[in-house]
């Protein structure tokens, strides 16, 4: 399988660009999924849009934008529900 999974955090913006670009310049991925949790989903969309529009503009293009919620509990034991995304690029045709 050729997709490549990044998850975005708390690490530097440039460095989540860099690995999407990478894994299509590189490791010759056809798609990379960028997933999200929480306050972490606008650096994901960020991520996506700079590697796309920036770095990528002729080879790779949003392909599908999924919006979802996870639950679970946390530390304190109380039942949580956080917003995720999942951005989906591919290579271009």
């Amino acid at each position: 399988m050729s997709e490549g999974l990044l998850f975005i955090g708390a690490k530097p913006f440039m460095n989540y660009v860099t690995g999407a670009v990478l894994q299509f310049t590189t490791k010759g991925a056809s798609a990379v999924h960028i997933r999200a949790r929480g306050k972490f989903i606008a650096k994901a969309v960020d991520v996506a849009e700079i590697a796309t529009k920036r770095f990528l503009s002729t080879q790779a293009k949003v392909q599908s934008v999924m919006i979802n919620s996870e639950q679970f509990k946390n530390e304190e034991g109380r039942d949580v529900r956080v917003s995720t995304i999942d951005i989906v690029l591919v290579k271009s045709t």
